[in-house]
């Protein structure tokens, strides 16, 4: 349930309402706008009259939401949210472009990129140190060590830092990390969800291998029912009936998502397409159909990376991705 509240209410009138509604056993969302102010039901709303409600003087209209995903719903919060990662936001009009290799596979290899993908026009430095591998023979990442070597890697170029988190036994070691990044195996693996809905550390939520929007929003709602708000949802393609690609890109849940949610929506072009060459388009349809940032995998000497090496681009040709993107959004913002 949702109380749109009218004009030029004052705090203390909200605080009012509120306490009333906490006695009832509801938790409150509170957004405030521009012009009006909405507080957010959760919980068993059929406790509230909402004739009563209604009839209050500050009160302008009362709004069932049917969706199970609350905190997440834009009918909750109307205005865009913005994600501030150091200095570089995400959603809202910002776009933000995120670069990296699948793996950080040594020093050497992670300053060099980070350096390159920088100097590209990349704000966010991508790389994994934990890898969920199909095959339990392919190289599962550094670890530990990854991130050690993803923060040297930051220390010279300034960039903040996105990795992904397998085990929330794991938590203690992204205390320095800028971005928690969720993987699409562990979409829905809710214990991992919870932990990290008491952080107030940035998600990048990725959507599952064949999950729904509803089912995706709802593992969002787990991260924010903790308290942890700082949400960005990430499209990295689908499991379909084609095989020509490695997964298909739903190109379609960003302008779908951005109408169900008020949460940021970025694109991987690079897991999407699976292969190096589809990435350029991926990523222009992605700016076009108004994501607020992409993920794209980058590696100095793709035919020898460790994982995915055929899906990444060098950094020359994400120099070139970079800037037909720009062109894409001059036109489009």
């Amino acid at each position: 349930m949702v109380t749109v509240l009218k004009h030029g209410v004052t705090d203390e009138q909200i605080d009012n309402l509120c306490k009333w509604f906490k006695t009832r056993g509801l938790d409150v969302h509170i957004s405030k706008g521009h012009y009006q102010t909405i507080i957010g039901l959760i919980g068993d709303t059929k406790k509230i009259d909402t004739e009563l409600l209604e009839s209050l003087e500050i009160v302008e209209t009362v709004k069932i939401i049917s969706e199970p995903f609350k905190n997440a719903n834009r009918k909750f919060h109307p205005d865009d949210t913005v994600i501030d990662v150091d200095g570089v936001k995400i959603g809202g009009g910002n776009f933000a472009l995120i670069a990296g290799p699948c793996s950080v596979e040594s020093e050497e290899q992670i300053i060099e990129v980070a350096e390159k993908v920088k100097a590209a026009g990349a704000h966010i430095l991508r790389g994994g140190a934990f890898k969920p591998r199909t095959s339990p023979y392919d190289f599962q990442g550094l670890k530990d060590e990854g991130i050690k070597l993803l923060l040297e890697a930051k220390k010279v170029t300034g960039l903040p830092i996105i990795t992904e988190i397998m085990n929330a036994n794991h938590l203690s070691l992204f205390d320095d990390v800028d971005i928690i990044q969720v993987g699409a195996r562990n979409m829905q693996n809710f214990d991992l969800l919870k932990e990290l809905g008491r952080t107030k550390k940035p998600i990048l939520l990725k959507r599952g291998l064949a999950n729904n929007l509803k089912e995706f929003l709802m593992s969002a709602e787990y991260i924010m029912a903790g308290g942890n708000e700082n949400i960005i949802l990430c499209e990295r393609g689908i499991r379909t009936f084609e095989t020509y690609t490695r997964n298909t890109l739903d190109i379609s849940a960003v302008p779908m998502l951005h109408e169900l949610s008020h949460l940021p929506v970025v694109v991987d072009p690079s897991h999407s397409g699976g292969m190096a060459r589809l990435v350029k388009p991926l990523s222009l349809s992605a700016a076009a159909a108004g994501a607020d940032g992409l993920m794209i995998e980058v590696h100095n000497d793709p035919p020898h990376a460790l994982c995915d090496g055929a899906q990444s681009l060098t950094p020359e040709q994400f120099a070139d991705v970079a800037k037909r993107v720009n062109k894409i959004l001059e036109v489009t913002n």
